[in-house]
C-alpha cells in the first residue's frame, strides 16, 4: 500500500518550543489510527533554509518567533512561498488529487500577508494565555470545529495579529471561521483567528496543537512563571493553570482540530492513491 507522506515545516528558527513536539505527537497518533502506512519528514525552514518538495500529501506548517513582517523578501520566505505557490497550482490543476495544508500562528500570519488576504500588524500588547475563540456563522459547517463549543478555548501566544480580511481574499471564496474574544471596552477590530482558504488549505492564528503536558511543564518553569506574572499578573497565571485541568478547554481543542484535519486529509488521499 502506498504511504501517506506528511511534511512538517518547522518555523521556530531553533527556538526552544513545545509546538513541534505536539505536532509530531499528533502525526504519530495518525500513524497508529489508520491502516495505511504514514511517513513524515521535518524541514527546518528558517534556521537551515530547508523546504519540502511538492511531492508530499499533507503539510503542517508551525508557529514561530519574531515578526511576520520582518522576513518579507528573505531567502527562506522565497523558498517557502515557492512551495505554497506550487501546492496551490497543483490543487488548481488536479482538483481530485489535492495537497492539504494546515497553517499555525506565524505560518498563518505570513500566508495572509504574502497573498494580501488580510492586514497583519503588531498588537498593542502581547496576547498570551488560554482564551475563548468565537466561531463565525460560516463555521457552522466546518468539520474541524464539529465537536467544539462556541466559544471553544485555545492557547494563544502572539505579538502580532491578522485583521481586516481583504476583498481579494473574500473573492476567492475563503471563509473566516473564528475570531478572538469580544472586548467591548477596547476600540479595536477583533483579530481573525482562523480561515478556511479553500477545501484543502486552512489556517489558525492560535495553537490548536498545544497539549496539556506541554503547557503544564511550560507554566511550571520558574522563568516562565515569573515572566507571566510580571507581564500579566498572578490572576492570569492561576486562571491558566485552572483552564489546563478543564477537559472542555484546550484538551478538547487539541483532540479535535488537527486530528480531524489529518484524518480527513488522509482519507481523501487514500481514495485517489
Amino acid at each position: 500500500m502506498t504511504a501517506i507522506r506528511i511534511a512538517v515545516l518547522d518555523l521556530y528558527e531553533g527556538e526552544e518550543n513545545e509546538g513541534m513536539r505536539c505536532i509530531i505527537q499528533l502525526v504519530e497518533q495518525l500513524k497508529n489510527e489508520i491502516a495505511a502506512p504514514v511517513e513524515y519528514e521535518v524541514f527546518d525552514v528558517r534556521l537551515k533554509n530547508e523546504i519540502a518538495s511538492p511531492d508530499f500529501d499533507i503539510y503542517i506548517s508551525s508557529g514561530g518567533p519574531g515578526s511576520p513582517l520582518a522576513s518579507e523578501g528573505s531567502e527562506w520566505e522565497a523558498r517557502y512561498f515557492g512551495l505554497m505557490d506550487a501546492l496551490r497550482e497543483h490543487n488548481r490543476q488536479h482538483p481530485q488529487q489535492k495537497k492539504f495544508v494546515f497553517l499555525i500562528c506565524h505560518s498563518f500570519q505570513i500566508y495572509c500577508r504574502h497573498y494580501k488576504y488580510a492586514r497583519v500588524s503588531k498588537r498593542r500588547s502581547e496576547a498570551f494565555g488560554i482564551f475563548p475563540i468565537h466561531k463565525t456563522r460560516e463555521a457552522r459547517h466546518e468539520p474541524l470545529f464539529k465537536n467544539l463549543d462556541d466559544p471553544f478555548y485555545a492557547v494563544d501566544s502572539r505579538f502580532y495579529q491578522v485583521t481586516e480580511p481583504s476583498a481579494r481574499m473574500l473573492a476567492t471564496g475563503a471563509q473566516v471561521l473564528c475570531i478572538e474574544k469580544e472586548r467591548p471596552h477596547v476600540d479595536l477590530e477583533r483579530a481573525v483567528m482562523g480561515i478556511r482558504f479553500d477545501d484543502a488549505i486552512v489556517g489558525m492564528q492560535f495553537h490548536p496543537e498545544a497539549d496539556y503536558d506541554g503547557m503544564f511543564k511550560y507554566l511550571l518553569r520558574e522563568d516562565k512563571k515569573a515572566g507571566i506574572i510580571e507581564r500579566h499578573g498572578e490572576k492570569k497565571y492561576v486562571e491558566m493553570l485552572k483552564y489546563l485541568n478543564d477537559p472542555d478547554k484546550i484538551k478538547r481543542t487539541y483532540k479535535t482540530i488537527i486530528p480531524t484535519f489529518l484524518r480527513q486529509a488522509a482519507a481523501t488521499r487514500l481514495t485517489v492513491l
